[in-house]
């Protein structure tokens, strides 16, 4: 039996979060979910936004399934996956960026991955109002957290045998910061002779990607960079609600959607969970469930391919239980042949 926390969210996550349950449940493998709120719900109940139950949770189980949760923007409470990210020390974030059978996208064959540094640079979100109508905001970037990123994308590399890794950065023009980046990775680097190893600047990067994708591999981002640049990769592959997001430490992995809470359309049984059900393919992988995750994976394609169960973003009429329902027969016709 698996413990697992699970944090439905706000918005559609409730939606898209019991679909992906009721997927899951379809593959017989034993899960007990002990489920918390985050973000305006828990604010609600507890007052706080990441309540220590759930903190104490994860920690205790050392896994956690997620849907989205809304951030205010400009104004409010901090974001709750930074929150999440500091709290339970998650230095990184995994992100795989692939082609869907079915699906038409700008570009074909896609196939990289993205590992983006999790705790500091620009989005750790440390600023302070100098003097009116003047912010300051710190970018830190130190030689620990650079080199144990760097690490985590040379060892995903050469455990999935991918064959390159690519350090993004900006450091003509940031020297120090993105020059520590830069080297830590070439550090890196030297203990992987196996896994070759390249530069770009972030504004070449993103050009490159949006022209010859397929000349990634495995991309190596520091934080403000991995946020934007994994959402460029999304855009590849047919956008944010068809890929998968990881946030993994040392002891703890937390599993979650990447896009928003969507609340113009919650309620209405019409969101895709594709992007959550991704992420739980990882969860059980890491969990030591890979047959169930490529069971997942092949009855995913298999109606994706057949086109006869589709969400209304991806040209269907099928609702977000209509849609989990074709993938869990899949599954359940697949085990019966």
């Amino acid at each position: 039996m698996h413990h697992i926390t699970l944090v439905p969210g706000d918005g559609i996550g409730p939606e898209v979060t019991d679909a992906v349950v009721r997927i899951l449940a379809a593959t017989r493998v034993a899960i007990e979910w002990e489920r918390h709120d985050a973000g305006v719900l828990a604010v609600e109940k507890t007052g706080q936004t990441l309540p220590d139950t759930l903190l104490d949770s994860i920690r205790r189980h050392r896994v956690a399934l997620k849907g989205p949760v809304t951030t205010p923007v400009g104004e409010g409470f901090t974001s709750v996956n930074v929150g999440l990210r500091k709290a339970l020390d998650l230095y990184a974030n995994l992100r795989p960026v692939i082609n869907l059978p079915g699906v038409t996208s700008r570009f074909a064959g896609v196939d990289l991955v993205i590992v983006r540094e999790n705790t500091e640079d620009l989005y750790a979100g440390l600023e302070h109002v100098v003097v009116p109508g003047v912010v300051e905001s710190l970018k830190i970037i130190t030689e620990k957290a650079s080199t144990r990123i760097a690490e985590f994308a040379f060892a995903y590399a050469r455990t999935h045998k991918r064959k390159k890794v690519t350090a993004i950065h900006k450091a003509n023009i940031m020297k120090l910061g993105d020059g520590l980046f830069l080297k830590s990775a070439r550090d890196v680097a030297k203990r992987f002779p196996d896994v070759a190893y390249d530069e770009r600047i972030v504004d070449a990067a993103c050009m490159q990607l949006v022209m010859k994708p397929e000349q990634f591999d495995v991309l190596l981002l520091p934080n403000l960079y991995g946020d934007i640049v994994s959402d460029l990769g999304a855009g590849l592959v047919g956008g944010l609600g068809l890929v998968p997001g990881a946030n993994l430490g040392t002891d703890v992995a937390v599993f979650e959607a990447v896009h928003g809470s969507a609340p113009d359309i919650a309620g209405k049984n019409i969101a895709n969970p594709i992007a959550l059900l991704q992420s739980a393919v990882l969860m059980l992988m890491h969990i030591g469930e890979a047959d169930a995750a490529a069971r997942i994976t092949r009855a995913l394609h298999a109606v994706l391919q057949r086109g006869d169960a589709r969400t209304r973003d991806l040209g269907g009429t099928a609702s977000t239980t209509e849609f989990a329902d074709a993938i869990g027969n899949e599954i359940a016709r697949a085990s019966s042949t």
